[in-house]
């Protein structure tokens, strides 16, 4: 672009107002209403507007059954309990995801084997996941990560090849569609956090769908003893109405599902005008070179839900390789004050993956109930290794707004195009890049 970079001095690109283009949810009085008249007649930890919740939940994802829970770990913990999965049963996961897709599994007794992710959708790779399967393996785990689509078709003729359980986790997708397919409804069972964090955004939250009878009733059997009685049709399961059987208290607090029927009215609008927006970024930097658009083709059916935590793809090869250290520090220096490089620390890294005993087997809960050391399978995840040099944050944009848009994209193309002005003084990327999990 010409002009000298922010970070040598130069005027910083960005200089407008954004006013509430990043502020989410969005609330008003409709949805305070619903939450005060929960609060005013003194069921918050009722069920009846959770369960109207359920029911418009599963028409919009046209599923069949929809359970709230009380977040997502519990929905995916639930859902990997549906599957029956248990003591030394394996699920193939990405190792780029956060926590939540897979340890819960160790509190059933299995193991998480991890695979690794493809470099332009950044979801779980299908090319790589039967070299993981092994005669325990039950379940693969497929994130839509960071909003994009995991590609589902494979992943499914690999599951039926297998006989094997798929959960989607769509916590960073609600609403996303797969070939016009809603995320969620395309594997075995569907689950997904609903917290504040999130596109969709409704307190600390967690939702299940599923169109499988018996996975929704070992669900609810799972979690919501309250729920589980004398209506339940799964033959095996009827002798134990009334009983908690997983013993978890896990259902949906009723502020959340009456701020979620609320937020659920308008989030398609929402989400299209998110779309257009982001959409609309990512074209003005079509071409620039070292940074690529994490985006689905708008024409192949598929979309980026509400495209929560927005990040983009770094080819520092084009740039002489330069840093995405150096890089994002000059677009926060532009303005833009949130863009960091990495995201999820891959899980194959942490202790806890590798080395913790969490339950005091005397050896790594990973393995303590395996016949064969599952930790080889992380020798060979070549592009989940080197992920966090990989991505950096980029705005999300919650309404289109194109000149405030403009200037965002205008800072993240001076600084691409400046480049050969940051290669001198780049000390390069540190050795812990990334977040959003737990500690090395």
């Amino acid at each position: 672009m010409g002009s000298r970079l922010a970070l040598f001095g130069g005027k910083k690109t960005i200089g407008s107002n954004p006013g509430d283009i990043f502020t989410w949810p969005i609330i008003g009085k409709e949805d305070e209403d619903a939450v005060l008249e929960v609060l005013r007649r003194g069921v918050m930890s009722g069920t009846d507007v959770t369960e109207r919740f359920e029911i418009e939940f599963a028409d919009w994802q046209g599923a069949k059954y929809a359970l709230g829970f009380c977040n997502g770990t519990a929905a995916i913990h639930s859902a990997m309990h549906a599957c029956k999965i248990g003591a030394g049963d394996e699920i193939i996961c990405p190792s780029v995801t956060y926590w939540a897709s897979a340890i819960q599994v160790f509190s059933l007794g299995g193991t998480v084997v991890f695979a690794d992710i493809e470099p332009h959708s950044l979801c779980i790779d299908p090319k790589d996941i039967e070299s993981r399967i092994t005669d325990r393996t039950k379940a693969i785990v497929a994130v839509h990560y960071l909003g994009h689509p995991a590609d589902m078709d494979p992943i499914m003729e690999i599951a039926e090849k297998h006989n094997l359980k798929v959960i989607e986790d769509v916590s960073h997708s609600q609403g996303g569609l797969y070939k016009g397919k809603k995320l969620g409804t395309i594997g075995d069972v569907g689950a997904m956090s609903l917290m504040s964090g999130k596109s969709f955004a409704i307190g600390e939250a967690g939702m299940l769908v599923t169109n499988d009878l018996e996975i929704y009733e070992r669900s609810i059997a799972f979690g919501h003893y309250k729920k589980f009685n004398e209506s339940v049709k799964t033959e095996y399961l009827k002798p134990y109405a009334g009983l908690p059987m997983g013993g978890c208290k896990y259902r949906m607090h009723q502020l959340s599902s009456a701020l979620g029927r609320v937020q659920l009215k308008y989030y398609d609008e929402r989400c299209e005008e998110i779309r257009k927006a982001m959409n609309y970024f990512w074209d003005l930097l079509e071409g620039v070179p070292g940074i690529k658009a994490h985006r689905t083709s708008e024409d192949s059916g598929s979309n980026m839900g509400g495209w929560y935590a927005a990040r983009g793809i770094y080819k520092s090869e084009e740039l002489e390789g330069l840093s995405v250290s150096r890089f994002a520090e000059a677009v926060r220096a532009e303005g833009f004050a949130d863009c960091y490089p990495g995201c999820n620390i891959p899980l194959h890294t942490h202790l806890l993956f590798k080395s913790c005993d969490v339950y005091g087997h005397g050896k790594p809960t990973r393995i303590a109930n395996s016949d064969h050391d599952v930790r080889e399978f992380d020798r060979r995840l070549p592009v989940s290794s080197k992920f966090s040099s990989m991505v950096y944050a980029i705005p999300w944009f919650k309404h289109y707004r194109p000149e405030i848009i403009k200037e965002y994209a205008d800072a993240f193309r001076k600084v691409a195009e400046s480049y050969r002005d940051l290669l001198e003084g780049d000390g390069g990327n540190p050795e812990n890049l990334g977040g959003w999990s737990t500690s090395r």
